[in-house]
């Protein structure tokens, strides 16, 4: 059974055009996929300074209260001294 040649051009036209489409389609996918991957390691990297802020943060404020508690045993140590060579 024949069939009618605007069916098959219509076909063929459908076809064409989604073989034409593809690798635009293809490239815009990869676009998409490096574009998320690349603002998922921006907001690592964010997270990850900020994270290693607060630690040193916290470093130096545990190396200032060493250096005042060597202050004190320091004055305890020289008070100690004046207190026994009193006694």
């Amino acid at each position: 059974m024949p069939v009618n040649e605007q069916i098959t051009d219509s076909v063929t036209q459908v076809n064409t055009k989604v073989v034409g489409e593809t690798p635009a389609m293809a490239m815009g996918n990869l676009l998409m996929a490096t574009s998320q991957a690349l603002g998922s390691a921006g907001h690592n990297a964010t997270a990850a300074q900020q994270q290693a802020q607060i630690t040193m943060q916290a470093a130096t404020v545990q190396g200032v209260n060493s250096l005042m508690a060597i202050g004190s045993s320091v004055i305890g140590r020289s008070a100690e001294g004046i207190i026994e060579k009193d006694a």
